[in-house]
């Protein structure tokens, strides 16, 4: 079983691009569950038109996905009349659908942590009050912190403020690579515009053509055969 986490963005794309990526969000959804695989959606960014996404990040599990995302990464164009100027003279519109690579930043070091004791607070009575049970968690390299009370005991208290802790800096992490990517985006726009991956048109979002890239597609089977045979 994989997991992996997509990107859809617009990038700094008007608000046409932004209904794209609404688009295509759906038509990526049912893909992903034709081929029986789990999805999450861990993060949305709206746009300014009603029912527009700047941007969101969909989690998946399951297996081959690499042959699946080889059919979606990259550069996505639609080709239609813009809903929001009619009379705009632009008729292509481009997103981007990546893979945030996940590395071993989002993994917290125990010496990264620092762990306080502390009175926990509210109801409980006397017991609560007097005990310095509640643990407070910082990850010193984010200032990342945690307060947790839900025990009595302060060996479980820390077991659980790291596992948070860890859960709040993975969340931090996830939006500085999403940041990053948007921006990137933005950037090698020009260079991806004449190598679309996905082409739609029309305002039904009817697919046009699949460019199919062969020589990806061999690549993300071997790494899959690969993994399976590790396993």
């Amino acid at each position: 079983m994989e997991t992996k986490i997509i990107q859809i963005t617009a990038g700094r794309g008007p608000a046409e691009c932004c209904w794209v990526v609404s688009q295509v969000l759906k038509r990526f959804i049912e893909a992903v569950k034709y081929n029986g695989i789990d999805y999450k959606i861990l993060q949305k960014e709206k746009g300014i038109e009603n029912r527009t996404l700047q941007s969101v990040t969909v989690q998946l599990k399951g297996k081959n996905l690499g042959v699946i995302l080889s059919q979606w990464i990259g550069t996505i164009q639609w080709i239609g009349v813009s809903t929001f100027r009619p009379h705009h003279k632009r008729k292509n519109w481009f997103i981007g659908l990546y893979e945030i690579e996940k590395n071993q930043e989002f993994k917290i070091d125990e010496k990264d942590i620092s762990y306080q004791a502390t009175r926990s607070s509210g109801p409980g009575g006397q017991h609560v009050n007097k005990v310095s049970s509640a643990i407070r968690a910082t990850h010193i390299p984010t200032k990342t912190q945690v307060l947790v009370m839900d025990s009595r005991s302060q060996h479980q208290n820390k077991k659980i403020a790291k596992i948070r802790l860890q859960e709040k800096v993975e969340e931090l992490q996830l939006k500085a690579l999403q940041s990053n990517i948007k921006n990137q985006w933005g950037n090698h726009l020009n260079i991806e515009r004449g190598n679309p991956i996905q082409i739609f048109k029309g305002s039904d979002f009817k697919k046009k053509t699949v460019v199919k890239k062969f020589k990806n597609q061999r690549y993300a089977l071997k790494n899959d055969l690969r993994n399976q045979l590790k396993n």
